[in-house]
């Protein structure tokens, strides 16, 4: 077998631009910013409602400007600066309007909290000529990386199967605003798995989904999903998430598997194990040998999902920017098409089963 040469990090700007802060919520502290500390993007000022919290930040991230209001931050951005929004989908509407046109900006996902509302954000976006992108960090994470350069070497042939399963306990009480928002688990969670099955199969036929809430569970409205893409006859695209287990690490389970005409690949998201702690990630692969037993190797690779899928999302935007790259690949244009196939899930969830009329026994 030919020797595999298999890539883990993302492409970086020749030249990291300024980059200003929308928000000081725990994914920026959690992920933007550690991420951006370690590939070397400066961040120069920050904004958020509260002051206090952004103050915090902006010191605990070595940031020199703290601005009181978005209107100073957008005055005070250098000419070349990135936005970088991370606020609840639906302040987006508000925000974007106020940026420079022909400005650059990554945002949080999901693209609104409904379709209407991503059209309104693609319409604004087009209207002020804004480079935007999505904040979809699962594509740029190391071990999706590791599997999109195995894939596109050939290594496991033609991908006729690919599986998201997620069987974990996730502290939904960190994040007080999914309590107001519909279909949270499909628009906030699986959003991520449809996006990212997108980015390797390519747009469905249809898509067949059914999203529950636990019966404990009140205040938020979904918390499991199922979800089928139809891909046609030969190609199987699934996803199962269930945030409602428990019961410790023993039966947790969260990857993303690849199955094709010459090999697999699974990849162990121990982030949402044990979360916010997590455990490692695992990145398993098999390619098939004639006349010999199958194989799995494992491969080390060094970081995960949080924080430095945010590299990669922030990388490909300053890189198109600047000319180095030449596609954007979560672009507003791209995006639309994954809150299309958001909408149609949650439109699966409404119109409910094929009814099975079972005969009475003995008749």
């Amino acid at each position: 077998m030919t020797a595999l040469a298999i890539q883990t990090t993302p492409r970086l700007p020749q030249v990291p631009r300024p980059i200003i802060m929308i928000g000081a919520g725990g994914i920026v502290n959690d992920a933007h910013l550690p991420a951006y500390k370690k590939a070397g993007f400066p961040v120069v000022g920050i904004f958020d409602l509260n002051r206090q919290r952004a103050a915090q930040t902006a010191a605990a991230f070595n940031i020199p400007q703290v601005f009181d209001s978005l209107e100073s931050a957008v005055a005070s951005a250098p000419p070349n600066a990135v936005f970088d929004i991370a606020t609840p989908a639906s302040a987006l509407p508000d925000i974007l309007p106020q940026l420079p046109d022909n400005a650059a900006v990554l945002f949080q996902k999901p693209m609104g909290e409904n379709l209407a509302q991503a059209r309104r954000i693609y319409t604004i976006c087009r209207q002020k000529n804004l480079t935007a992108a999505v904040n979809f960090q699962l594509r740029f994470a190391p071990f999706v990386i590791a599997a999109r350069s195995l894939i596109e070497q050939g290594a496991i042939g033609s991908v006729h199967d690919m599986e998201v399963r997620v069987t974990v306990y996730t502290p939904w009480h960190l994040w007080k605003f999914l309590e107001q928002v519909e279909y949270v688990e499909i628009t906030y969670h699986s959003i991520h798995y449809l996006d990212l099955i997108r980015s390797f199969l390519g747009e469905p036929g249809g898509v067949y989904a059914k999203t529950t809430r636990h019966p404990a569970t009140t205040n938020i409205d979904s918390t499991a999903s199922n979800i089928i893409l139809d891909y046609g006859p030969t190609i199987r695209a699934a996803i199962s998430t269930n945030h409602n287990h428990q019961f410790g690490l023993t039966h947790q389970e969260s990857f993303i598997k690849w199955e094709g005409t010459k090999g697999a690949i699974k990849a162990k998201m121990g982030l949402l194990m044990n979360y916010p702690t997590g455990v490692p990630d695992v990145f398993e692969y098999c390619i098939l040998e004639e006349g010999t037993e199958p194989q799995w190797q494992t491969l080390s690779i060094e970081g995960s999902w949080f924080p430095d899928g945010f590299i990669g999302t922030m990388s490909s935007l300053q890189c198109f920017v600047e000319g180095s790259a030449d596609v954007l690949p979560t672009s507003v244009e791209d995006v639309i098409n994954t809150m299309i196939l958001v909408d149609a899930a949650r439109r699966s969830n409404e119109t409910g089963a094929v009814p099975v009329t079972v005969p009475a026994t003995g008749k």
